[in-house]
């Protein structure tokens, strides 16, 4: 059973930047690390605890501060069809320290790529002058459909983290960061003019008139 309430909450900060799985992880690693050293009794509740402690403020007078607790990367790479400039695939490269769930790790970069493309090429959230959204239906947000996904290669880069439990590095959003950016590149090179508003084809879901200048 997990309890759910934020009186309970032990002030562990935010999950962002995918320190979820890292914090997750060492917690439970070592309450299993307890548990072990105990015989593995029943009944007997194990608690675990993870501290990220070599971090820095950046308020620190230090030259060069460290102000993350772990360090992924990812690089995509999108290629067109170069008569009508749909996407024909996607390679997704990430580093994901460690690998525990291949299978799991490769279905939440595909699953980002298609975030990501998306948002890349169709779907918008334009709202009326009252700021009402114009999409009122999951149909006219344009979210790309599974029969027209491209093909997704995913590469998985295991470089396991330094003080991580078992080397592993959160895989959250960092799947979607690259995307957009590779659609923009791979556009570019197909005709050399940069796209600047998203989504770059479906002008009709675009939050603005025009982009930012």
């Amino acid at each position: 059973m997990v309890i759910v309430d934020t009186t309970r909450e032990l002030g562990a900060g935010q999950t962002t930047g995918s320190r979820g799985t890292l914090m997750g992880a060492g917690s439970v690693a070592d309450a299993c690390r307890a548990a072990m050293a105990d015989g593995c009794r029943i009944g007997v509740d194990y608690e675990g605890e993870y501290r990220v402690d070599w971090t820095n403020s950046l308020n620190d007078a230090v030259e060069h501060p460290v102000i993350h607790s772990t360090f992924g990367y990812a690089a995509q790479m999108v290629v067109l069809d170069p008569d009508t400039g749909e996407v024909e695939k996607v390679v997704a490269a990430h580093d994901v320290g460690r690998a525990v769930n291949p299978l799991l790790c490769e279905g939440q970069i595909e699953g980002a790529v298609h975030m990501g493309l998306g948002y890349a090429l169709t779907e918008g959230f334009p709202c009326d002058a009252d700021g009402r959204p114009v999409n009122s239906t999951l149909r006219s947000l344009d979210i790309i459909r599974p029969k027209d996904m491209p093909p997704v290669e995913v590469i998985l880069v295991e470089s396991p983290q330094p003080g991580a439990p078992y080397g592993i590095k959160g895989v959250g959003e960092i799947g979607l960061v690259p995307t957009a950016g590779a659609v923009a590149a791979a556009l570019w090179a197909l005709d050399g003019r940069w796209r600047a508003e998203l989504p770059f084809v479906n002008e009709a879901n675009r939050e603005r008139e025009a982009a930012w200048t």
